[in-house]
């Protein structure tokens, strides 16, 4: 390839990229671990290769507004897939790795998909099951061909065989990259972002260049994050939160970007990376806090009293940060000493010790769980939005961090509350609207405003409070109003609790269904000889009843009467997304739910 190419004003996602890769040139971009050593990849490489990308593309036929859609965990191929589809003027599709072939299939289709970057040999099984369906479909391209020596498929390619062939297309074409970089504007559309679904058929949310690189500047000005940072990348990459995180803010503050080994490794790739930024959605985070729980319980009585003397002393301080007055001296000295003595071996444990950015994102967070992890010292903080407005409506700014709201809007943004509730949002992060459906991207954008779904509150400095879903409100046949979302955010506090769904909407009562921490309660079974040999008899238990019975307890001591959970049911299976149960971020599908576990749900109002 020639001399790099630059912009003096780049006013695409690539051409940030090839600025970068010119400005920074041997500076480490990510690193990836290949046969137990963490390996370097420098922004000049990674520039140079999203461009091979976007060259070999082109020879494979892709034009300006083609789309290019991409399954796969977490790597660096991931990402020069994206910048290589944008810098050759195309559009970019993730799609779940945890998504069916008929799932696979509906998005490849809607998309009109040219080409599909696959990761391994599970990915390549699906496209070839769908490829006759998808009449769009030119060429598979396989990233890891591990189990695939003997396979050949004129439809098949690997990726270094994409990127010899932008090679050759780059010698014979001098001038095809900077085309491809200059043949889209701000405006047009950069990536389809398919929602996970909980109410329908996923639908695809337009977002363009503007979109993604105006929203990397306002998060530039709500949450300063520095070149010196390290990130650890590994929520699916389909969805725009880890994109933003992994792909789009580096471009902007320039930090290192650290992928994990395999899923299962995460925990120990945390330990080892030490990231100073962390994202995470609230069930990683609520995971981390019931390990904690769960291990001070094994603990000796000596360590349990030194353990919970240091959380009520770092729990007055996390209060008093917030009130007029600030931390007092006493109350500094004390925590210093709590830190040192119990927080600082804990968190290096599990790999928080650098912590400096902690972000909690993509579904509402326990306020209890917030609370905890800056009792330990760690500033974990919220955001809230959606994919239609490119991930971010508000964000915790700055020191003011509230357990019971999600901070005010990004700089740039507006928020409004309408008639009946719902929050409504302004900005140019706001999406283009929804692939070839008109209907529903009319009713999201009716009147000017995005339409979140969501019920909230806004105070008088403008911080946002999210009471619910706006579908998902409980009104009893007492005519009470109830949010649910709040009442299942206590239980999921317990250690013994993964999640739960309330129910009650035109019933005398709220019930509740539960599903347990299947860690957390089989240790219990063991530690107290509960006789169990599955999963289902594990639930069904009397002895765990009657210790899920104690945690709901708990939480109705904290409610009001018509708020408490009079009945709940133990589910005797684990949520899983194959099943339909839950989206790829662990979000529970309500209405599924409901509709499957209806007669377990009226069992509990028979009696």
């Amino acid at each position: 390839m020639a001399d790099p190419i630059t912009f003096a004003e780049p006013r695409t996602i690539p051409q940030v990229l090839m600025n970068r890769a010119a400005e920074l040139g041997p500076r480490t971009a990510m690193r990836v671990k290949e046969l137990g050593l963490w390996r370097d990849i420098s922004w000049a490489e990674y520039g140079r290769r999203a461009g091979l990308a976007a060259l070999g593309l082109m020879a494979l036929g892709l034009n300006p507004g083609d789309t290019v859609a991409v399954i796969g965990e977490n790597c660096p191929e991931w990402l020069i897939a994206d910048m290589g589809t944008m810098a050759a003027g195309g559009v970019t599709v993730g799609i779940y790795t945890t998504n069916a072939a008929v799932e696979v299939q509906y998005i490849l289709q809607h998309s009109e998909a040219k080409v599909f970057v696959v990761e391994n040999e599970e990915q390549l099984d699906k496209a070839l099951q769908v490829r006759d369906q998808c009449p769009h479909l030119t060429k598979i391209v396989v990233i890891d061909t591990e189990g695939l020596r003997h396979f050949h498929d004129p439809m098949v390619i690997d990726f270094d065989q994409l990127l010899a062939l932008g090679q050759e297309y780059g010698q014979a074409h001098p001038e095809a990259l900077r085309q491809g970089l200059e043949s889209r504007g701000p405006d047009d559309l950069a990536l389809l972002i398919y929602t996970s679904g909980t109410t329908g058929p996923p639908k695809g949310a337009m977002l363009s260049h503007r979109n993604v690189l105006w929203t990397t500047q306002a998060l530039r000005q709500a949450v300063p994050v520095f070149a010196e940072d390290e990130l650890l990348s590994f929520l699916p990459l389909s969805h725009i939160a880890e994109r933003m995180f992994s792909v789009y803010m580096p471009l902007a503050f320039t930090y290192t970007i650290n992928f994990i080994e395999n899923t299962d490794t995460v925990t120990d790739n945390v330990v080892e990376i030490s990231p100073t930024v962390f994202f995470a959605v609230p069930r990683i985070w609520e995971k981390y806090a019931s390990t904690i729980a769960i291990k001070m319980k094994d603990a000796t009585w000596f360590k349990r009293q030194v353990f919970g003397l240091a959380l009520a002393i770092g729990r007055k301080r996390a209060l008093a940060r917030l009130s007029p007055g600030g931390v007092p001296a006493g109350l500094r000295l004390a925590f210093a000493l709590a830190h040192f003595a119990v927080f600082k071996k804990l968190k290096e444990r599990l790999g928080f010790e650098r912590v400096r950015v902690a972000i909690s994102g993509a579904a509402p967070i326990s306020p209890d769980v917030l609370r905890f992890y800056h009792a330990i010292g760690v500033p974990l903080r919220q955001v809230y939005g959606q994919t239609e407005d490119t991930g971010p409506t508000s964000i915790h700014q700055g020191e003011v961090i509230e357990a019971d709201n999600v901070g005010p809007a990004i700089p740039g943004v507006e928020i409004a509350i309408a008639d009946d509730g719902e929050i409504l949002v302004r900005g140019p992060n706001v999406f283009l609207g929804y692939y070839k459906n008109p209907e529903a991207t009319a009713e999201t954008l009716a009147g000017g405003w995005l339409h979140s779904g969501d019920v909230g509150e806004i105070d008088d400095r403008g911080f946002l409070k999210i009471t619910d879903r706006k579908k998902d409100l409980i009104i009893t046949s007492g005519g009470k109003n109830i949010a649910p979302q709040n009442l299942e955010n206590q239980l999921k506090f317990s250690p013994y609790i993964n999640d739960a769904v309330v129910i009650g909407d035109q019933r005398k009562f709220l019930s509740a269904l539960i599903f347990i921490d299947e860690d957390n309660v089989v240790k219990y079974a063991q530690e107290n000889k509960i006789p169990f040999t599955t999963y289902a008899s594990l639930t069904q238990a009397k002895e765990v009843v009657e210790l899920i019975q104690q945690e709901v307890d708990k939480v109705n001591q904290t409610l009001a009467r018509v708020e408490q959970i009079k009945k709940f049911t133990i589910l005797p299976k684990k949520l899983l997304e194959e099943d339909g149960e839950v989206t790829p971020t662990m979000k529970i599908k309500r209405k599924h739910i409901n509709q499957a576990y209806k007669d377990l749900i009226d069992a509990m109002y028979k009696a």
